[in-house]
């Protein structure tokens, strides 16, 4: 039998081409397969789903000394693209600022291994854009010993230069046509130990941050595509609603600016000279509109069906329990950006340009609403301004798609604020049961009930197979229990554990927001704990450290208690909260400090709201292997303050079929003055050589914090969230949808 390969050692490939294009062979990794009999997570899943076609994904070496990758991921702000270059700086030995990141175009062949969620990037390309690197690495060597007439041994390659041993120097923009083959090669090669590195797991800046504070930076509305003009939707007063009949279409058609006015399936589509134009010749279409998908619906009516959904918990054990049921509101999945696409239909022929997450199944579907063949539709994926799942969902670039093919012309399609709010994407209305039944110390079994409204996953795994399956009426019940039980994990030694999701009503338009159902879920157990620890005269920190399995998830408990000071004296009316979450082999703890008292939640604020106040956050977080320590902080920071929205602030209120906010102006997501003065992320040391999920990981553990923290405070614990959802007033419907007046329209006061 041959010796087993070590754990460092793969097998790559030399692509033929003119210059150096090298690629990882993952499917014969030797032991390391071994790992896929232990229990499977999502990133799991996602990863083997994606290793079959990580031969395809290559590495470039140019004559300019420069090395180029085109990332089959959408870059939203997360800093993939610096951690990515990252990877191919340490195994290439090249400064970090030759490497070139761009975003692959979709590649159907790619199949499972272009979409961009559940934190998965960097578990699942960290092994092959290492590998093809590597490969690289080797084949310039060898190139090099040739020239210099040396052995490769006698050769050392830094900083974008083979030294050879008289002090000669080649740099590898001399050696790329030289290492090149004709025709494909597999090469074995060796990935540098973690003990060598000098790149992976340094804090390094975005490589994009300079164009992104300068405005350089280019998103889809900057592009300059040839012909492509503004162009926005009127769309319906009511989620989902469709066009009946268009009263004054030719006089809005020869308004100032207009050059189309065509009813599409999502509304009226104006285009212009000018964005501007195009709102003015919104707010002038009198449109009669058949009835939406939730006609008449509200938060009560939607609560009302969520508990008639819920399923029962099991028999009330003899022993004593602690029970709560908690309820978690409708929130917007909208991104800073604005959903917009570009989009050039022809007759035989369309090209995209949008930022997308799944852009394997968004150009299949756009191929067969314009019946084209698939070679036929070139999809470019832009940078974007935020997602946290936002973008799996495409249908900026289908309408783009409808329009330009209906007019004949380019358009450049942006979306209203209010469009995004009103009729993009939400995190579904849930909620949540939870029974902890104990005895003395003894936790002897937790039950969790969480019902929800359906969660769309119509994206599938990012290609149109499963998106389709997804989209069946068995398919999509089996994506969200797919979904949810495995991206949950049972991290307290709770006994005998049961944990179920029941799903209803399909009239909203859902998505995958950050941490999908996660932070409800844990937001309800951590409470639970709380109200545990509270019943049986336990400290919630101790306790939690008592009943924590893992030794990485004490580590991080235990490392907020003790940089935060768990248990000090405060002040009547502040408190602290403490939570822990873990998933996707990463863990996290926050500590929080809140101040309840009531001349901080009565306080003015104009055009805002007051309430509690967030003062201090101590967030500790374990993801293995950092690529990028300072990109990491950054992520964390972003989690902390989506966490303390969704507890304290950010909600959707629906009545009668449609939300009644408009923009950020009224959806009130974590603002400065709610902003903790004092914010601490920790990155815990590590000696694992792989990296874990972290994008979504920290938005649980902060949300849950939170909420401890403020039933601490009050002395009664929250069961509704955010918890200031009943406090804002609004007027009557909106006088002027589908685009409101000002920000603020619709909005009385708060």
């Amino acid at each position: 039998m041959a010796a087993p390969v070590a754990r460092r050692r793969f097998l790559g490939y030399v692509l033929a081409a003119p210059i150096l294009v090298t690629a990882a062979d993952l499917l014969n990794p030797g032991p390391a397969a071994a790992e896929l009999t232990e229990l499977l997570d999502l990133n799991d899943i996602m990863t083997a789903a994606a290793l079959p076609t990580s031969g395809l994904i290559s590495v470039e070496v140019n004559p300019d000394g420069t090395v180029s990758f085109a990332l089959p991921r959408a870059e939203v702000g997360q800093g993939i693209t610096t951690s990515t270059a990252m990877l191919i700086a340490e195994e290439l030995a090249v400064p970090l600022h030759r490497v070139r990141v761009t975003l692959a175009d979709a590649r159907p062949e790619l199949l499972f291994n272009q979409l961009t969620g559940a934190s998965n990037t960097t578990i699942s390309t960290y092994t092959p854009i290492r590998v093809a690197a590597a490969v690289a690495r080797q084949r310039l060597l060898q190139a090099a010993a040739a020239e210099l007439g040396t052995a490769v041994g006698a050769l050392r390659l830094d900083d974008g230069a083979v030294t050879g041993p008289d002090g000669r120097r080649l740099g590898i923009g001399e050696l790329a046509a030289k290492a090149a083959s004709p025709k494909t090669l597999s090469m074995p090669v060796e990935l540098a130990p973690r003990e060598s590195f000098t790149v992976i797991g340094k804090p390094h800046n975005r490589i994009d941050a300079l164009d992104a504070v300068t405005g350089r930076k280019k998103f889809a509305m900057d592009l300059d595509v040839a012909g492509a003009k503004p162009t926005m939707l009127c769309r319906p007063p009511t989620i989902n609603g469709k066009v009946g009949t268009v009263d004054n279409l030719a006089d809005v058609r020869a308004m100032p600016g207009v050059t189309d006015v065509v009813p599409v399936s999502a509304g009226v589509a104006v285009r212009a000279e000018t964005f501007g134009q195009c709102i003015d010749a919104v707010r002038a279409l009198r449109v009669n509109w058949r009835a939406g998908t939730v006609e008449g619906k509200s938060d009560e009516s939607v609560l009302r069906e969520l508990a008639a959904a819920e399923l029962p918990l099991g028999p009330r054990p003899l022993t004593p329990v602690v029970e709560g049921r908690f309820t978690f509101y409708f929130r917007s999945n909208s991104a800073l950006e604005t959903n917009c696409a570009i989009a050039d239909v022809r007759a035989d022929r369309a090209e995209i340009w949008s930022a997308l997450k799944s852009p394997i199944v968004a150009k299949q579907t756009i191929a067969a609403r314009l019946g084209l063949p698939p070679g036929k539709v070139t999809v470019h994926v832009t940078e974007g301004g935020g997602s946290f799942g936002r973008k799996l969902f495409f249908d900026a670039a289908l309408e783009a798609a409808e329009v330009s093919q209906k007019i004949g012309k380019p358009v450049k399609l942006m979306w209203h604020r209010a469009d995004d709010s009103r009729q993009g994407r939400t995190h579904p209305m849930a909620t949540s049961r939870v029974r902890i039944a104990y005895a003395g110390d003894v936790v002897l079994g937790y039950e969790q009930r969480h019902t929800s409204v359906t969660t769309d996953l119509g994206h599938g795994l990012g290609e149109l197979f499963t998106a389709m399956a997804a989209k069946l009426p068995i398919g999509d019940a089996a994506f969200a229990q797919t979904f949810f039980q495995f991206s949950h994990t049972s991290p307290y030694r709770f006994g005998v554990h049961s944990r179920l999701l029941n799903e209803t009503g399909k009239g909203f338009n859902t998505g995958s927001m950050r941490n999908v159902y996660s932070p409800d879920t844990t937001c309800a157990r951590e409470l639970m704990v709380d109200r545990l620890a509270a019943r049986t005269g336990r400290d919630p920190y101790r306790m939690r450290l008592d009943l924590l399995r893992d030794s990485r998830a004490r580590a991080v408990l235990k490392k907020v208690g003790d940089v935060g000071g768990w248990g000090r004296a405060m002040p009547a009316g502040t408190a602290q909260g403490i939570a822990f979450h873990s998933e996707y082999k990463a863990a996290s703890a926050a500590l929080v400090e809140i101040d309840c008292r009531p001349e901080t939640v009565g306080r003015q604020i104009r055009d805002g709201v007051g309430g509690p106040r967030v003062t201090r956050v101590v967030f500790a977080v374990d993801v293995g292997l950092a690529v990028n320590p300072r990109g990491l902080q950054a992520q964390m920071m972003g989690c902390v303050m989506d966490g303390i929205a969704l507890a304290l602030t950010s909600s959707l209120h629906l009545r009668d079929g449609y939300f009644l906010e408009a923009s950020w102006d009224n959806y009130f997501y974590t603002r400065q003055w709610n902003t903790p003065p004092e914010l601490e992320i920790i990155v815990m040391p590590s000696s694992s050589d792989q990296p874990g999920g972290a994008g979504e990981l920290g938005v649980a553990a902060a949300m849950a914090a939170v909420a401890c923290a403020y039933g601490r405070a009050t002395g009664t614990m929250p069961t509704s969230f955010p918890i200031n959802h009943g406090t804002l007033s609004f007027t009557p419907k909106p006088t002027v949808p589908p685009i409101p007046a000002s920000p603020m329209d619709g909005v009385a006061g708060a």
